[in-house]
């Protein structure tokens, strides 16, 4: 036999209202919008010249956390996320958005965005992830002062655009919490930014090919003890691999071709942990030193077109067999 559950008159009562009560509860948050926010994201809906039909939702009668493309969350429901990547968006990216003080993901990418990229967002004091990779935008990246807080940026994606002239050489000292940056394929000129690892120790992607970098590799890269990816590919850099390179033991990926790189490779073999070594179209030369077979995770290797010569090193034929078995 089945024992029915008891109740108290008003249990019924109670549910439906406690219900009721943690519905609002938890729909609130995303019911807040604020005037300023709503008016940060039509400024920005005023600047486009096509707005991939974000017009039909962006409505001032309507709560901007219901627009499409918005998120809102945090302890106060404020406009967290902003994603509006492959919407066919033309027109520049309005500064206004450095008035979202909750946002924490911008995510403009492959769009046919124009014009610079608002100082506003870069330093932003809220910013995780700024993803702009895949427009038109065009002009330098203003210098950070050194004296500025530092930013909670971990993301920095403003690659495929046409962003040109030196890049800040005072990012690292107020990007401190930087992850990954990839600013390839742009027209960026000068050496590439020294130590970038004393003020982001926490570096993992450096990404920066196909620009117009020239000069040395930067020896202070020995202090990116967590750094996994290294491109600098299609660039004019020149000399040889610094020595404090070989100390990144971290490194997973190491991609520099299509410079103007010269001398030996043999401090190569102590980047245990690399997958993939691009190097062809350089000027290195030497041998391919035996010890490249020290390298147990290498699946990928790229030496043509260099001065290099010598035999082929036995070990990588070894090495192929051990992966094939």
């Amino acid at each position: 036999m089945q024992m029915q559950p008891r109740h108290c008159p008003n249990s019924r009562a109670f549910v439906g209202l406690a219900l009721l009560l943690l519905l609002v509860s938890l729909a609130s948050p995303a019911s807040s919008c604020t005037a300023q926010e709503r008016s940060s994201l039509l400024q920005l809906l005023a600047g486009l010249s096509r707005d991939g039909g974000l017009a039909a939702t962006w409505r001032r009668d309507r709560d901007c956390c219901s627009w499409e493309g918005i998120t809102c969350g945090g302890p106060d429901g404020e406009v967290t996320d902003v994603s509006l990547a492959s919407r066919g968006l033309e027109g520049s990216i309005s500064p206004s958005l450095g008035n979202l003080t909750g946002l924490l993901h911008l995510n403009l990418s492959h769009n046919s965005l124009s014009g610079g990229l608002p100082l506003e967002l870069v330093s932003s004091s809220s910013i995780v992830v700024l993803d702009v990779s895949f427009n038109r935008l065009t002009g330098g990246l203003s210098e950070l002062p050194p004296s500025a807080s530092a930013l909670p940026l971990q993301v920095f994606n403003i690659s495929s655009n046409l962003f040109t002239g030196r890049f800040p050489s005072a990012i690292w000292e107020v990007m401190k919490s930087l992850v990954a940056l990839n600013a390839s394929t742009n027209s960026f000129t000068g050496q590439i930014p020294v130590t970038p690892c004393v003020g982001a120790p926490s570096l993992a992607v450096l990404e920066l090919s196909f620009n117009e970098f020239s000069g040395n590799i930067p020896p202070g890269l020995s202090n990116c003890s967590v750094l996994k990816l290294l491109g600098a590919g299609y660039n004019n850099l020149n000399g040889t691999l610094p020595d404090e390179l070989f100390k990144v033991t971290s490194l997973e990926h190491l991609s520099l071709p299509s410079n103007g790189l010269e001398g030996a490779i043999n401090g190569i073999s102590k980047l245990r942990n690399l997958v993939t070594l691009d190097l062809g179209g350089n000027e290195l030369t030497g041998s391919i030193p035996e010890s490249i077979g020290d390298l147990k995770r290498l699946e990928e290797l790229h030496l043509e077109h260099n001065n290099m010569s010598g035999e082929l090193p036995s070990a990588l034929k070894q090495l192929h067999k051990s992966r094939n078995n």
